[in-house]
């Protein structure tokens, strides 16, 4: 089922047309990937769909039948409500974790509900629930700069999940840590996403992470950007730690390669 379209996004800045023609959809409780070089419009269109900037043309619909995570009406496909320039519908995550670094973890996690009017000790005794699911148990009364970079990411990841309604748009969440870290992070949120329910897109520069993480990946390219492909990973998932030695990965790695190729510079 479909909670979230954008159709026909273009946006231009300083007379310059950075993306053109964008439709992307995102289904109930789908990863999806947007993959892209660098300067082709991924944040650009990050910023639309959030509802940060307004587009030139086009409009972005959220299915008002999933509400807090939670289809209402698995009959009902046509509750479309349009959330252009409205932001607040959809979290954002950043690549840096922007951490509030004078408060605690929980304070930090918190945020979100404060700003939606919850009284603070609601607030904390909320955020604390989710601390053991997102394996951050122990860290309520920590300050940032005593958890780790993948501890930072669970707990900023935490916090977009409470900003949300069930959808959220991930700016390369992984790109800050290092290998071995990235890669149990992968597989920690893999897992977190079958028990949250979360439905995302993130953007990512790393071919091998949006082909283990993805069930769907757009690629931009193109100036202006443009969607130039759409591949469905079809493996199911949780994939095994091998999945990226298979003939299957390399095929899926080999038709991104070459699309973005073909299109750079057009």
């Amino acid at each position: 089922m479909d909670i979230l379209k954008a159709e026909n996004i273009k946006k231009s800045y300083d007379g310059r047309t950075i993306i053109e023609g964008i439709n992307i959809h995102l289904e109930e409780g789908e990863i999806v990937s947007l993959l892209g070089v660098s300067g082709g419009g991924k944040t650009t269109l990050f910023h639309c769909l959030s509802g940060l900037v307004t587009p030139d043309e086009g409009h972005v619909y959220l299915n008002s039948s999933f509400a807090n995570g939670f289809c209402e009406d698995a009959e009902d496909h046509e509750k479309w409500e349009e959330i252009t320039s409205k932001p607040g519908h959809i979290s954002y995550m950043l690549q840096k974790d922007l951490l509030m670094q004078h408060k605690k973890i929980v304070d930090n996690v918190a945020m979100p509900l404060l700003l939606k009017g919850m009284k603070k000790a609601e607030a904390r005794e909320k955020a604390s629930s989710y601390f053991e699911t997102f394996g951050l148990r122990g860290t309520e009364n920590k300050y940032p700069s005593q958890l780790s970079g993948g501890m930072r990411q669970r707990a900023a990841l935490l916090r977009t999940y409470l900003a949300s309604d069930g959808i959220a748009l991930l700016d390369e969440p992984f790109s800050a840590l290092d290998a071995i870290t990235k890669d149990a992070m992968h597989s920690w949120y893999l897992e977190i996403m079958e028990k949250i329910h979360l439905s995302t897109i993130f953007i990512s520069h790393d071919i091998d992470e949006a082909i283990k993480l993805s069930d769907r990946i757009y690629i931009l390219g193109g100036e202006p950007g443009s969607i130039i492909d759409e591949i469905v990973i079809s493996e199911p998932k949780p994939r095994g730690e091998d999945f990226n030695l298979t003939e299957g990965f390399l095929k899926y790695k080999r038709r991104i390669m070459d699309s973005i190729k073909k299109n750079q510079g057009k």
